[in-house]
């Protein structure tokens, strides 16, 4: 088994910047892709970037050039810095592991970016 615990979400300004972690504990495989994931009220939960252990990074294009995913392997740790924050990116963020045959779920940590 694998436990995701995030954090680093809390209040900001629009324009501010957060910086989320995420640290996995357990039985992890080696070859693993970690990523966040958010969810906004009333909306699917949607990708926000995922980096692999080799480190190739995918983002999706409403963070792009403001997010960056980075990963300690070593800590098994997965990071979110997020700059130029506006209202819309306010979403629970959700942090994730997978592999090729499982797929794990942190318990998700609120961010919310006011006007």
């Amino acid at each position: 088994q694998v436990q995701l615990v995030e954090s680093g979400g809390g209040l900001v300004q629009a324009g501010g910047s957060l910086r989320l972690s995420c640290a996995a504990s357990g039985r992890i495989f080696r070859i693993n892709t970690m990523g966040w994931y958010r969810q906004a009220p009333g909306k699917q939960r949607e990708l926000v970037a995922t980096i692999t252990n080799g480190g190739s990074t995918n983002y999706a294009e409403s963070v792009k050039g403001r997010f960056t995913i980075s990963r300690d392997n070593a800590k098994n740790t997965v990071y979110l810095q997020m700059n130029s924050l506006k209202p819309e990116d306010t979403a629970v963020y959700y942090c994730n592991l997978r592999t090729k045959v499982v797929n794990y779920w942190g318990q998700g940590t609120q961010v919310t970016v006011s006007s």
